[in-house]
């Protein structure tokens, strides 16, 4: 099978990347999916709607956002050279902001009454209070109670910007529980309320539709890279909870089959442990969140409770599409602990003065790890999805600073 025939345009009519995917919902949630989707389908074809999402992209969130040549980390490492591509600079600091702004658009042009949303680390639900305050439509939060006390400072701001948020309290009460919640809400009203799911999971079409709107980011950095470099990256690393910045890098670069692609996950406190999150390589195919994916399940064939330093990786489920490019070989999924993590947040903080998130720290960790084996022709180019602003206070209690 040729590379354009492989990797031609996914999922299918019926949401599935392969086996994975799909709509695993009750038939008058589906109903509404399907309305979802067709909304969706006719808006993105719009010059309305492309052209305003555009100008926001440009004179809101301040795109394309720069690639950034990690040198003094390269020189330290010795071998390849890293790069960023700086999703941290962008307005509310991650590139959530994203599809959130497409999402809230899109509920706008449905008439909805309240956007509802999960988020782990915040940035999510950061960039969506941002973007309802943007558009005027009321928006709640839903967020796992140990997520809150660990991601205070996105807690403030989402108050600020008016967003409504719900402790969640049941279970390990963090990312799995805080969508559980959200979804309950969501269920009580879903003809006037939107629930815009903050990565490429769930049921059909919030996959594809999350991914359309990230693909800005591997669609700059192809043409950023090929300007500056006049050749493509060796490797693209990129760290994956539910995948949302991983497959938006990821899909600009699909048919070159010279570009290594590198998925990073949680390993946690190690793979040999229950303490992880490293669900491609560690899970297998299950139904989670209205869709089939790679999921980590417990000895019942429930979902697992998981572990991650960053909030927003621990999830027992991923993406359907990270699960079907897996399958097909395309993606390599590697993993990083937290020790390996934290290590590579203050690399980067100290060499070269930027702040990761603790989940774009993962992919720094791996890069680093990497970069030695290689001799200084090789470029890795690494998605730093966000900012570390709303980890920096837990960091420097865990390290003692």
């Amino acid at each position: 099978m040729s590379d354009t025939e492989q990797f031609a345009p996914m999922p299918n009519a019926e949401g599935f990347f392969g086996p994975y995917g799909g709509q695993l919902v009750p038939p008058e949630l589906k109903t509404i999916m399907d309305e979802i989707n067709e909304a969706y389908e006719t808006i993105r074809h719009t010059a309305e709607f492309n052209d305003e999402l555009a100008s926001l992209f440009t004179h809101y969130v301040g795109r394309p956002s720069p690639i950034f040549h990690a040198k003094r980390l390269s020189d330290q490492l010795g071998g390849a050279q890293i790069y960023l591509k700086r999703e941290d600079l962008n307005h509310t600091g991650a590139h959530k902001i994203n599809h959130c702004l497409g999402e809230a658009l899109l509920a706008k042009y449905m008439n909805k009454t309240k956007v509802l949303a999960e988020t782990g680390a915040g940035q999510h639900g950061v960039a969506l209070a941002t973007a309802c305050a943007l558009v005027g439509i009321p928006c709640e939060v839903h967020m796992g109670q140990s997520d809150i006390e660990k991601e205070h400072p996105n807690v403030t701001k989402m108050k600020i910007l008016g967003a409504k948020i719900v402790p969640v309290t049941q279970g390990a009460a963090t990312l799995k529980e805080a969508v559980d919640s959200a979804f309950e809400e969501y269920l009580k009203d879903p003809v006037n309320f939107f629930y815009a799911i903050g990565s490429v999971v769930g049921p059909h079409p919030f996959p594809k539709m999350v991914r359309d709107f990230q693909t800005i980011i591997g669609n700059e950095a192809r043409e950023q890279f090929q300007t500056q470099h006049h050749t493509l990256p060796d490797y693209i690393a990129a760290c994956v909870g539910g995948g949302s910045n991983a497959i938006g890098m990821f899909t600009a670069f699909l048919n070159d089959a010279e570009v290594k692609l590198v998925g990073v996950e949680p390993a946690g406190e190690g793979l040999d442990t229950q303490r992880h999150s490293a669900t491609l390589s560690k899970g297998s195919p299950g139904e989670i969140h209205g869709m089939h994916c790679y999921v980590l399940a417990d000895a019942d064939g429930n979902p697992a409770e998981v572990h991650s330093i960053a909030s927003g990786l621990d999830y027992p489920g991923v993406g359907p599409q990270h699960s079907y490019l897996k399958d097909l070989g395309r993606v390599e999924y590697e993993s990083v602990t937290d020790e390996e993590c934290l290590n590579a947040f203050m690399a980067l903080s100290r060499v070269e003065g930027i702040i990761p998130a603790l989940e774009s720290a993962h992919a720094v960790a791996w890069a680093m790890r990497e970069a030695p084996q290689h001799g200084t022709e090789v470029k890795i180019l690494v998605n730093l999805s966000g900012r570390g602003d709303k980890d920096a206070d837990y960091v420097a209690e865990r390290l003692g600073l």
